[in-house]
């Protein structure tokens, strides 16, 4: 095609390479998405309320986290802070902005779900002698997990390839190795194709396990 010859042998010389990537990128992806439930799901909960401090706080971080760009995010963690004084590794920086970014998603997401679940719920729960707690960890959360389940797995995925973004800071993620690998091969199709067939395979795993573990929870 063109006149350009592919010469697959050098991608996989360099297979150890990507597959180290590979494993780097499905690090950060489950660190910040487990980060970002802990952080959004108070978050979430202080929005709904609608006032008070927690709300202020939850609401800036959203508007912060979700209308300024991931890339200035990650830019932010690693150079800003750097200019500070405050030298993080590129794994760390790119670890906290993705972290930081799923929170404000997830806090909307998961106020959403919150939302379509009747506020009666809770009281009934308080009315079977359960706590606060008791009552939104039995009752409301897994109802409002049913409801928001996928719109989770499509923030997971979308964590998943912003992981990319670390190339950008000389994180040696799956983008970044692809990006070494070429450099020093000059073979740019050949590694750029290998790779984006590699985001596809981790993204469709993230989206078929979801489906396993949904039918599992909810098969009813």
């Amino acid at each position: 095609m063109f006149g350009y010859q592919f010469y697959w042998s050098i991608v996989w010389d360099a297979l150890p390479q990507l597959l180290a990537g590979a494993m780097v990128t499905i690090q950060i992806t489950v660190l910040s998405v487990a980060i970002g439930v802990l952080l959004a799901m108070p978050m979430a909960v202080a929005r709904q309320k609608g006032s008070g401090l927690g709300y202020k706080f939850a609401s800036i971080w959203v508007e912060a986290s979700r209308n300024t760009p991931m890339l200035f995010q990650v830019y932010m963690m690693y150079f800003g802070l750097g200019a500070l004084g405050l030298n993080i590794s590129s794994y760390l920086a790119v670890l906290i902005a993705i972290s930081f970014n799923n929170a404000g998603y997830l806090t909307e997401i998961f106020r959403g779900g919150l939302a379509a679940i009747p506020r009666q719920q809770q009281s009934a729960a308080r009315s079977l002698g359960m706590t606060g707690f008791q009552g939104f960890m039995y009752v409301i959360f897994p109802q409002m997990f049913r409801i928001i389940f996928f719109a989770f797995i499509t923030q997971a995925v979308w964590a998943m390839l912003n992981t990319s973004l670390g190339m950008l800071v000389g994180l040696r993620e799956l983008a970044g190795a692809a990006q070494y690998a070429q450099s020093v091969s000059f073979r740019t199709f050949e590694f750029f194709i290998v790779t984006a067939v590699f985001y596809y395979v981790i993204a469709k795993a993230i989206e078929l396990s979801a489906q396993f573990v949904f039918w599992r929870l909810y098969r009813n």
